[in-house]
């Protein structure tokens, strides 16, 4: 989100009900390198009406088509029991983590050029042009499905692990309901950027991306921000792993959008005010920035730069 994204005209009237929230999956990709983890981020295109110019992981809406148990089980490297265990969680039945899974999966190769899928006598050359082929303009809305079932890929639901569950704040014109995954690199395999939604990517450890973002090198979005704070928690490559293993979706986090004079703010629901009536204090904000990798509960819009703030 810019900080044209969340003024003017993209900010919704309170007067008027929120608009309704679209079902969206992202995947967070992780590689080590040099006993750290980097995690690969996408700057999308100016022109894309949400969180343009910004990086962002690869993700976006769920299609219709990526929904359906009963056509995706064979084309599945899990049963539906190991399904429920390892992706499930409450009030996300099968039917949706199906769907969320598959779009998951499908914008990562759309976006990324990144392939979680494998299949017998698959070599290293299906992968490639598979990747390829993802870059053709004129893809039907189909072309994910088609292709996975005439070419008989099996999609890597067990290299899918949980990491968050976020919803659009209220005043926003469009909204998400967005399952965020966690995934480590496949082995020989390349992010390449499709030059459509997405302009160019890059490899970053959190601490660098954050401070990066400060600096106004890498302008990240205020889920990104979150999430690579969270992950500055865990110390090494190898606790990831575990974490991972354990992870729950936990509870949606769905912040709270206040448009001031100075640049919007969204406040996260761990801020001390977020469920009170209490006029949160916007003033100061510039003498409130936090320095890059600090824990917040408030995120600043200052001229297209999201800043962490004190409160």
């Amino acid at each position: 989100m810019t900080s044209n994204d969340i003024t003017g005209n993209d900010i919704t009237d309170i007067k008027n009900s929120p608009p309704p929230l679209r079902q969206a999956s992202t995947i967070i990709l992780v590689r080590e390198k040099n006993k750290e983890f980097e995690i690969y981020l996408l700057r999308r295109s100016t022109k894309s009406g949400f969180m343009g110019g910004l990086y962002v992981f690869p993700g976006g809406v769920a299609d219709s088509e990526d929904f359906g148990f009963d056509f995706w089980a064979p084309y599945i490297d899990m049963e539906h029991g190991q399904i429920e265990k390892q992706l499930g969680g409450q009030n996300f039945p099968m039917e949706k983590i199906m769907g969320f899974s598959i779009a998951a999966i499908r914008e990562t190769l759309e976006e990324a050029g990144v392939f979680i899928a494998s299949g017998k006598g698959k070599t290293k050359k299906d992968i490639e042009n598979i990747c390829t082929f993802r870059l053709n303009r004129n893809l039907s809305k189909s072309w994910f499905r088609t292709k996975v079932m005439k070419e008989d890929w099996t999609l890597s639901f067990s290299s899918l692990g949980k990491w968050s569950h976020w919803i659009t704040p209220k005043l926003m014109k469009k909204r998400f309901d967005t399952r965020f995954f966690i995934v480590f690199m496949p082995e020989n395999q390349t992010c390449v950027p499709d030059d459509m939604e997405t302009k160019h990517g890059i490899w970053l450890t959190p601490q660098n991306a954050l401070e990066q973002n400060l600096d106004e090198r890498v302008l990240l979005s205020p889920p990104t921000v979150v999430t690579l704070t969270q992950l500055l928690k865990i110390s090494n490559f190898q606790e990831l792993k575990q974490e991972i293993k354990t992870r729950s979706w936990g509870d949606p986090i769905a912040p709270r959008l206040v448009p001031t004079s100075n640049g919007p703010v969204i406040i996260e629901p761990w801020d001390p005010l977020y469920d009170t009536d209490e006029k949160i204090d916007m003033s100061y904000l510039l003498e409130k920035v936090l320095p890059a990798c600090s824990d917040f509960s408030r995120i600043w819009c200052d001229k297209g730069v999201w800043k962490p703030v004190d409160i």
